[in-house]
């Protein structure tokens, strides 16, 4: 079919693909081109079915741990069971909140931006609200709860353009130092005994070196404690080698999916019963997952984790983990939001919103709520997504084509249950270094914008939460820029430190806190002064092409999904039209 002919139908307008005669068509876009970044998208999120339904399940789900001499029942057979059975059902969920969360991304937000639970909201919701295997501050029930309300202010936030604003005030170096430490936090799971388990605990230090087999434990309610046999794990270096170098060599040479092939070849090893690396040992827990495997292509019901939420909003936990959620969400999702629709040329280099802004915040929003009811963190944005823009996505079609990709995962959930830990710990190892880059955008030369940053980044993994890292970084930039701000005041500029003018210019962009479906109804109803067109000035075009620059080489990181931004339009033709 004609390439024109799907422009000037009804979905060629809708989606303002070129040719389509839309006034803000968006040059290059192509319904052939948008099917092959959606694809490119998912084979890059992939990974995110069975690394959250492996991190979520450590929390033990629904299940109940009833032994008195095992709190978190390690070597209960009946309770971990039960965890595999809500690991099953978080494949289901996983799968299901990222098709609706892309598809509803795609529809209203016409933004080329794939949708799932985040990494490190998922790490925190498992590790430090509900526990491992249910030993945190408040149920998994309740946890949901928290999410759940979360989702509906964020609606709330989103449609008053509350949300927006808080982002655009957010110091640089904080914001900089908070997606740094979530990776180094996403980087210890995958090194822990919930990924390749190469870090395990030591009796004297906090931590040591693990890798040795079950055997070789120090007791069965202490995993990955080493008493002998220190890395000589099989299945630790088969993930480190099949999971990990040979997805960072596929990177080096830009093969699309490079983490999805280096976590399925893993898994593939694995799959064979009579390895000393098998997933499936001949033991009744090993039998049940092997003939579940076995099933390879069926649908599998919540059973465990669908609807289960406790709406308990009496629990003063519960408001303490809705808060964390509430703050690291506005970060970890807007951050993204703003950071992909810069790189696809849909962002306002002044006002600092982008197009739709208001509708992807609101699907955000309604997703997170949803994915509660799912049984699931929350859902946000995916910096994967840079990897379908830059195959030439540039509408909403991308999101929407991701989206009925994972709608098809559900299908297949035998499969990506039986991926095991260490299959998925390299993967994550590898996103944690593509976070860290972060930390070369912040501004080092004035230590009173790099040591709050250093303390979020380095406070999130030590502590293991995200939570504690936020509040350091944020209390420590209050001191460290508020007291001298006073000083300088009350002594009329006369003390000041030596080099503050290198410190970083914090101000709040035009724009105010009005969203941009508010302003459009205001000057449609003679409210609101119409504003004037930001694009036309010369000075707004060179700003959006050095941040454009500033963000492509950010997304080069991602060096194993074939980053080529050949064919992308220019900033200033994109302004044009």
């Amino acid at each position: 079919m004609p390439m024109h002919v799907v422009a000037d139908s009804f979905v060629g307008r809708y989606f303002r693909l070129e040719g389509s005669d839309h006034p803000k068509e968006r040059i290059g876009s192509r319904f052939t081109t948008e099917i092959r970044a959606g694809l490119t998208t998912w084979a890059a999120m992939a990974y995110i079915i069975s690394v959250n339904a492996a991190i979520l399940s450590d929390s033990g789900g629904t299940c109940v741990c009833t032994s008195e001499t095992d709190p978190v029942c390690l070597s209960d057979e009946t309770y971990l069971s039960c965890v595999n059975d809500v690991r099953n059902d978080l494949i289901t969920s996983t799968a299901a909140i990222a098709a609706l969360a892309s598809v509803l991304e795609g529809v209203l937000a016409n933004l080329p931006i794939g949708m799932a639970p985040g990494l490190g909201l998922n790490a925190y919701f498992t590790y430090s609200i509900v526990g491992f295997h249910g030993s945190g501050v408040i149920t998994y029930r309740e946890a949901l709860a928290a999410v759940f309300l979360e989702g509906w202010i964020f609606l709330a936030l989103s449609l008053l353009g509350i949300r927006q604003w808080l982002v655009r005030i957010m110091p640089q170096s904080l914001v900089l130092g908070i997606g740094s430490g979530i990776g180094l936090f996403i980087a210890l799971i995958g090194l822990s005994a919930n990924g390749l388990g190469v870090i395990g605990g030591d009796t004297t230090n906090f931590v040591g070196l693990g890798g040795c087999k079950p055997e070789d434990w120090i007791s069965a309610d202490m995993p990955n404690y080493c008493a002998r046999g220190v890395l000589q794990s099989p299945t630790m270096w088969l993930g480190i080698f099949a999971g990990g170098f040979l997805t960072v060599l596929l990177m080096l040479y830009r093969v699309r999916g490079a983490i999805l092939i280096g976590v399925f070849l893993t898994s593939i090893i694995s799959w064979p019963r009579p390895t000393s690396v098998t997933f499936f040992p001949h033991t009744d827990a090993g039998d049940v997952l092997f003939d579940y495997f076995k099933k390879v292509a069926t649908f599998h019901p919540l059973t465990k984790v669908g609807n289960t939420i406790d709406y308990n909003y009496g629990n003063g936990r519960v408001w303490y983990a809705l808060i964390t959620f509430l703050y690291v969400d506005i970060l970890d999702t807007t951050g993204t939001l703003y950071a992909m629709a810069k790189f696809a040329g849909l962002r306002d280099p002044v006002t600092m919103d982008f197009e739709n802004s208001t509708w992807a915040y609101c699907v955000d929003a309604f997703s997170i709520s949803m994915g509660a009811l799912m049984g699931t963190s929350p859902v946000t944005a995916f910096i994967e997504s840079a990897t379908g823009i830059s195959e030439g996505g540039k509408t909403g079609i991308t999101a929407i084509v991701t989206g009925l990709a994972f709608f098809v995962s559900v299908f297949f959930a035998p499969i990506f249950a039986s991926i095991p830990s260490w299959a998925t710990g390299g993967a994550l190892v590898i996103v944690g270094s593509l976070m860290i880059r972060n930390v070369r955008e912040i501004n080092w030369d004035y230590i009173g914008d790099s040591v709050p940053a250093f303390l979020t980044i380095i406070i999130i993994p030590l502590s293991y939460n995200i939570a504690y890292g936020v509040i350091a970084g944020i209390l420590s930039y209050l001191i460290l820029n508020g007291l001298p701000w006073v000083i300088r005041k009350l002594t009329n500029d006369y003390i000041v430190p030596p080099n503050m003018e290198s410190s970083e210019e914090w101000s709040i962009p035009p724009g105010g806190m009005v969203p941009g479906w508010m302003s459009q109804l205001g000057e449609r109803l003679n409210i609101i002064e119409k504003r004037s067109e930001p694009h036309s000035s010369a000075s707004s075009m060179n700003m959006e092409m050095s941040s454009r620059e500033n963000v492509n080489q950010s997304t080069k990181s991602l060096e194993g999904m074939h980053l080529d931004v050949k064919g992308k339009p220019s900033a200033i033709q994109y302004m044009q039209r």
